[in-house]
């Protein structure tokens, strides 16, 4: 009896403890109209299988509900979800408070119904989708704090009654889109979204003026509308905003000068209002925005000198100007009070002086460009106390002594940029005498040293430079010929050493350059980012004349540029081992032989210029096979035959084959009219060797004339006898050649009278 009391009580006491957990997962089962509309959202996907399978959907992956059983959260952010979204699916979720499906790949048009079901929606994340459409008339809720639709395809203007009832609006991103028409600029009137925050409508296609109001978003912190097609000034309330923390309006067609109001937004740490058409001075008291991290002013049309209380933003970080028309001694800036700046960008200005040198009292600087202005002078050795200088562009500047200047920089150990190129104009290339005992530059990928008029060879130091991936060395006096050590540097993928007085032959170890041999490793292949966008134009030169800006060092083509030298010989067979060359530029040589039958084993060439050379033979048919080409010029050799028909090389234009007199074949003439040529030489050869037999044919025969007659008209001269002898039978012959007549023509007398 104690032992069933005892289990009785056991089981009570059990039962007990499991009651709230059986009464709380009774209050949390979801509703069936909820759970059935889930189930349809579900069905409606493709991939993957979400396995909503058990009874109580609150227990779903992805689902949150509240006490009651309502679905309040559906959250299925980057799951790989792919399909329509319907919205008779989610309208009875009328509890949802969160829906986030960002990052996938669904695709539905918003429609007006969908949202009016939603109207206790506090947050809204669909962004990274393909949903495309018009947006509605309104969003679905007062409550609403989040909207985030950015990289979709959504289209049309932006209704100005979107924002009526987003009195509780927070942050609000349709970036990446093709919205169209004026950027709402009513969002913030009296008593609606006074805690809006963030307003980015970037990467679209908005035109037209920024329109008056955004001043009166008080609380606006982040205001972006880069990338579209605005015009105009900017709008002078946007200085009554002095919450803002970020303007981004860069890549539009904004004009007109920085208002000196601009001070007014004490809070300002980004400004980026590059790629427009800024003009005038900058603001004299810009440095009262002391919070300022970053300024970003470069493209546009700015003038005067730099204001000096620029000095006083002391938190600066980075600061472009560059692409301007700045003017001024930047000598006399003193820039020791920008202690945490890492990167100055002051290209293509006027700015004259020499560098400052309490620019090196910045020691977290990074990048450095004073590219195209008038600075003059030498470079200092306290640019070594930069320990984390990895990019210096000084080019097309007026410096001086190069060999100094490179004995100085090869102990930067963290540099993997420079760019000196149109600088120390006229100078020797620093040669093995000037860089003895060389142990610098372990870093370097990039050395441009382009339009210097240099003179001297390419310097053995260089083979030193384990690291090198671009070695730009065009448009200078350098002789002698192309070192064959240039084939061992383990990273080296683009050369250009045009426009020079290089002499001698293409040397085949260039063709076992090991990055274009095959993909680099994983450690050579790491995706490097300047520090600064490059600019071609300021650093290297593109055998295409093209002026690309690239952050990544991989968007570079692998190129080999020999053009407009005095190499000769042979192209060689073996560069078609080099299978990841891009551009391939022998032209303005004296290069002589065919074109190797190899070269169209190079599958990844998009430029080949083999003009103005000594080639002769055929345009090998194989070429056929390079697909990808987007340059091709074989003009002015001596190559001959037919063009290969059916492929590639017929969409390039005449002129990339004329000077070949020989050639023929579309887009040149047809190859029958050379043909005709041909006949007419083989006739004019014939014709040509029968006039140098024709005196023979005649002499031949005065020759057998004379023999035939003195041979027997003189021995009848001499030899009497055979003299009565030969006319005895010529009588004798003509009086039996008479009667043989008379008698002949006796009979046929007697037969016409019979």
């Amino acid at each position: 009896m104690l032992v069933q009391a005892y289990n009785l009580m056991a089981h009570a006491f059990l039962l007990f403890l499991l009651l709230p957990s059986i009464i709380s997962t009774n209050i949390h089962a979801c509703k069936q109209t909820e759970r059935s509309s889930l189930l349809s959202f579900a069905f409606t996907l493709t991939s993957p299988p979400l396995n909503w399978t058990s009874l109580d959907c609150c227990r779903w992956k992805g689902i949150t509900c509240n006490q009651d059983g309502w679905v309040t959260r559906l959250i299925l952010p980057s799951k790989g979800l792919k399909g329509g979204i319907s919205p008779s699916s989610l309208e009875n979720l009328t509890h949802l408070t969160h829906l986030n499906l960002s990052h996938n790949s669904l695709y539905a048009s918003l429609e007006t119904q969908f949202f009016l079901s939603l109207n206790r929606l506090e947050v809204l994340d669909l962004s990274y989708n393909r949903l495309f459409g018009k947006l509605p008339i309104s969003l679905p809720s007062s409550n609403i704090r989040t909207v985030d639709l950015s990289s979709n395809h959504f289209i049309g203007a932006i209704p100005s009654s979107f924002f009526q009832q987003a009195s509780n609006l927070t942050s609000f991103n349709v970036s990446n889109n093709s919205f169209t028409g004026y950027v709402p600029s009513s969002i913030c009137p009296q008593h609606s979204s006074p805690f809006l925050r963030l307003l980015d409508f970037s990467s679209n296609l908005f035109n037209g003026n920024l329109a008056p109001g955004l001043g009166k978003c008080s609380e606006l912190q982040v205001f972006r509308a880069n990338h579209n097609n605005l015009s105009g000034f900017l709008p002078e309330d946007i200085y009554n905003a002095t919450k803002l923390e970020e303007i981004a309006l860069p890549l539009n067609s904004l004009h007109g000068a920085i208002s000196d109001k601009i001070v007014n937004l004490t809070n300002l740490v980004i400004l980026d209002l590059s790629f427009n058409h800024f003009g005038g001075e900058l603001p004299l008291n810009l440095g009262k925005l002391s919070k300022l991290k970053f300024v970003t002013l470069d493209f546009n049309n700015l003038e005067g000198t730099l204001p000096p209380s620029l000095m006083n933003c002391t938190n600066l970080v980075e600061l472009r100007l560059g692409n301007n028309n700045l003017e001024g001694d930047i000598s006399v800036l003193d820039f020791s009070r920008l202690s945490q700046l890492t990167k100055l960008d002051l290209r293509i200005n006027n700015f004259t002086g020499t560098v400052p040198v309490s620019l090196y009292s910045c020691r977290f600087l990074k990048a450095i460009r004073l590219a195209e202005n008038h600075i003059e002078g030498q470079i200092q050795a306290e640019i070594l106390s930069l320990k984390f200088l990895s990019l210096i562009s000084f080019g097309y500047n007026r410096f001086t002594n190069l060999t100094g200047a490179m004995k100085i920089l090869m102990s930067c150990k963290s540099l993997h940029t420079l760019c000196l190129s149109g600088s120390f104009v006229g100078e020797g290339m620093p040669s093995d005498d000037d860089m003895v005992d060389f142990d610098g530059f372990q870093n370097l990928r990039v050395l441009g040293l382009v339009r210097s008029n240099l003179t001297g060879q390419i310097p053995f130091w260089l083979s030193k430079l384990k690291n090198l991936e671009i070695l730009a060395l065009g448009f200078n006096q350098i002789t002698g010929p192309i070192p064959s050590w240039l084939g061992t540097l383990p990273r080296l993928f683009y050369i250009s050493l045009s426009h020079n007085r290089i002499s001698g032959k293409f040397p085949q170890q260039l063709c076992r350059l090991p990055r274009l041999l095959h993909e680099p490793t994983a450690s050579q292949g790491e995706n490097y980012e300047f520090e600064l966008p490059v600019f071609s134009a300021n650093c290297f030169r593109i055998i295409a004349n093209q002026n690309f800006q690239s952050q990544k060092l991989d968007f570079v083509p692998a190129t080999i540029d020999l053009s407009a030298n005095n190499i000769v010989g042979d192209i060689p067979t073996e560069i078609s081992q080099l299978q990841l060359l891009h551009t391939l530029g022998l032209d303005s040589n004296n290069f002589s032989g065919v074109i190797p039958d190899q070269i169209s084993n190079l599958r990844n060439l998009e430029v080949l210029n083999l003009s103005m050379n000594q080639l002769s033979g055929i345009i090998p048919s194989s070429l056929a096979s390079l697909n990808f080409l987007k340059e091709f010029n074989v003009s002015d050799n001596n190559l001959e035959g037919s063009i290969p028909t059916g492929t590639q090389l017929q969409s390039f234009e005449a002129s990339a084959f004329e000077g070949n007199p020989k050639l023929c074949g579309a887009p040149l003439p047809r190859c029958e009219s050379n043909k005709g040529i041909d006949a007419d030489n083989k006739n004019n050869k014939d014709v040509h060797n029968g006039l140098h037999e024709l005196p023979w044919f005649y002499i031949f025969t005065a020759l057998g004339f004379i023999v035939g007659f003195w041979g027997v008209c003189g021995s009848l001269i001499i030899n009497k006898i055979w003299r009565y002898a030969y006319f005895r039978f010529i009588d004798n012959l003509q009086d039996r050649v008479y009667v043989m007549v008379i008698v002949r023509i006796n009979m046929m007398k007697k037969r016409l009278r019979g």
